[in-house]
């Protein structure tokens, strides 16, 4: 039977600990647990399952403390989780289950990460990612933020969950912007990841001029992997109605369209754009194209919410403005069959119940 080593890097997180390890220790064959500098309970509660404890002086780099983690394993495969992760009890068993059959000759295996859901549990925002890596080939982290294992090698995709749930804002929200700042002030050559995903900070905290700067370095290297082509045209496009260069938005949205087939968050975009112009009849069809499209099979982020219920939503919106009460009904019924309970579908059926009495 294949072995585990739950290896985990954390500080502070006393709050949630508890909640992951309970979720993952049946699974785990040893827990290994690298504090970077907790100042509460933290290593108190790891103690409670494991007594392999450890401390890392924190370097600003992810890469490293998790590198050190593994480091530590003496297991077939190392397993990361954040302190906030969890297992649900499926994911759980389907672990369990998997060290049964595991082909020794698989390098990793990779997993759904959900990230973000509603507030009725549903997933809004998913990647795959690597979570088993084979010991024996001593992988190593790269990266100092946003870190990660490059999926190359015998990879075994599987449909296990492990679901990021915070429960409370970090300590430090500007922690992984600081990090990529201090490099940069230090003239420190970004890869084209690093910049990718430092303009992603650079989007998240608003600074969407420098944001686009660091999108646009990243195209032009023309080394960026496919799917993150096309979250960059996607980002471009939101920056660039922010800087209210509304006129570059649609050419980098149809740019998307050279890295891969179109993606529902492409073409809804393209939908807001001839929304705001108020050229319903067009951005309608963009609307039911996206409407169309089923998830696509990638290891990428997967905006849950565009294939479904967004463009009903939106389709909704422009059959109002068309008059054409009828099929906005039938759209917003189709966006209620992906969220039965949302506040926008609950509000167009009193609308459209009115104008169509």
């Amino acid at each position: 039977m294949t072995t585990i080593s739950l290896c985990m890097i954390v500080k502070n997180e006393e709050d949630v600990l508890k909640r992951c390890l309970d979720s993952v220790k049946e699974a785990a064959d040893e827990i290994i647990i690298v504090d970077t500098g907790s100042t509460d309970a933290t290593k108190e509660i790891a103690r409670e399952y494991t007594d392999k404890v450890y401390d890392f002086t924190w370097i600003n780099d992810f890469s490293a403390a998790r590198n050190y983690a593994f480091s530590k394993a003496e297991m077939d495969y190392q397993m990361w989780l954040d302190a906030d992760d969890v297992l649900p009890e499926r994911s759980l068993r389907e672990i369990i289950a998997l060290k049964e059959t595991l082909n020794p000759a698989v390098d990793i295996v990779a997993m759904k990460y959900v990230t973000h859901a509603d507030a009725q549990g549903n997933p809004i925002h998913v990647s795959t990612r690597e979570r088993l890596i084979k010991r024996a080939n001593n992988s190593q982290w790269m990266d100092p933020v946003h870190e990660c294992i490059p999926l190359i090698g015998n990879v075994l995709y599987t449909e296990i969950e492990i679901h990021h749930k915070k429960m409370k804002a970090p300590d430090n929200p500007n922690r992984n912007m600081d990090i990529y700042a201090a490099r940069e002030a230090a003239g420190q050559e970004f890869s084209p990841r690093q910049m990718y995903y430092y303009a992603r900070e650079l989007k998240d905290h608003g600074q969407w001029a420098k944001a686009t700067q660091y999108f646009e370095m990243f195209l032009d290297t023309g080394n960026g992997w496919f799917e993150d082509n096309i979250a960059t045209c996607h980002a471009l496009s939101i920056c660039y109605n922010q800087l209210g260069e509304t006129e570059k938005a649609l050419p980098i949205l149809i740019k998307s369209f050279n890295y891969d087939a179109p993606r529902a968050e492409i073409c809804s975009e393209i939908g807001y754009f001839y929304k705001h112009k108020r050229a319903f009849k067009t951005a309608l069809k963009w609307f039911r194209f996206a409407a169309s499209m089923d998830k696509p099979d990638t290891a990428g982020f997967i905006l849950w919410d565009y294939y479904g219920y967004i463009p009903n939503i939106e389709a909704c919106v422009c059959a109002c403005e068309l008059g054409d009460f009828a099929a906005a009904h039938a759209y917003n019924e189709k966006a209620a069959e992906y969220k039965p309970d949302s506040g926008a579908v609950a509000h167009n059926r009193v609308y459209l119940r009115d104008v169509m009495k």
